[in-house]
């Protein structure tokens, strides 16, 4: 069973997060959700689509203006407390490597903190088990945050996703962050080429064997693009394939851009797998 904040999530049940990036310079919306105003719109519409989890960014993952600490927690923290305030009940999540802006989210309200890179600040999961909340350990090559891999080579990459992503759970269950309350990313395009994102994705059932709850990331990033040979934009199909794929395999929650389509993916490959239902079933039974 996953636990986040409140919120228990069945492993019959795969969890949508939707992404809500408080930033002017977003690779997929071009900080179109920067101003409160627009934010807020983006939280309500995705709640309204189907999203049980937010998660808040103030940083862009790649390269780009250097954003302290102070700007990130400017970013983000007041923006939690509303969110808070207005939805009580929503599992709200915040994208940091950082110790100090954890802290900082969690003091208005946040359950769980989505580290993409691979503990570089170890103290993250240490604020998480000082504040009872959850965590998400991504593998992410060792990379330091905010670059993009260049010539990188595993052995086995869909191995050393496995390894590091079981050491960084263990370790955070060690510090104290709960056991129910900690995920696994295999962090596809961090620290991968396109060739190696597509190979976690096709291993991803031996990350999910680990019983760690999967979290995964897809949704229009470069390697898809680079399959298709697609701009960021004409991305989607090739994003709700690759979601349809990680869900068959066994991934727990999904972060999602496109929380509408993302859902009607998870909930059509749910009812294939006998999970849940078809919403309507008339054809052949009058």
């Amino acid at each position: 069973m996953l636990r986040i904040g409140d919120r228990l999530f069945g492993p019959g049940s795969p969890a949508l997060m939707a992404i809500v990036n408080r930033t002017p310079d977003s690779f997929y919306d071009k900080g179109a959700t920067f101003t409160n105003d627009a934010a807020h719109a983006a939280v309500d519409r995705a709640v309204a689509e189907g999203a049980a989890i937010v998660d808040i960014g103030g940083v862009k993952a790649g390269p780009g203006d250097a954003v302290d600490p102070t700007e990130e927690i400017r970013r983000t923290a007041p923006f939690v407390a509303e969110l808070r305030r207005r939805y009580p009940d929503l599992v709200i999540s915040v994208d940091t490597w950082r110790a100090e802006v954890g802290a900082a989210c969690a003091d208005a309200g946040a359950d769980l903190l989505n580290d993409a890179w691979q503990g570089h600040d170890p103290q993250l999961a240490e604020v998480a088990a000082q504040r009872g909340l959850g965590l998400v350990c991504t593998h992410a090559g060792g990379r330091p945050p905010r670059t993009r891999p260049h010539r990188v080579a595993y052995p086995d990459v869909v191995a050393d996703v496995v390894a590091t992503c079981s050491a960084l759970a263990e370790r955070a269950a060690d510090v104290g962050v709960p056991r129910a309350s900690i995920l696994v990313d295999p962090g596809h395009d961090f620290g991968k080429n396109t060739w190696h994102s597509l190979a976690v994705t096709r291993g991803l059932g031996e990350l999910v064997a680990t019983g760690w709850p999967v979290l995964v990331s897809v949704s229009h990033k470069d390697f898809i693009g680079e399959t298709l040979n697609v701009p960021v934009p004409e991305r989607l199909t090739g994003t709700l394939a690759t979601t349809a794929i990680c869900a068959w395999l066994g991934a727990r929650v999904f972060r999602a851009h496109n929380v509408r389509e993302t859902r009607e993916v998870l909930d059509m490959v749910a009812a294939i797998r006998g999970s849940s239902p078809p919403a309507v079933a008339r054809r052949g039974l009058a």
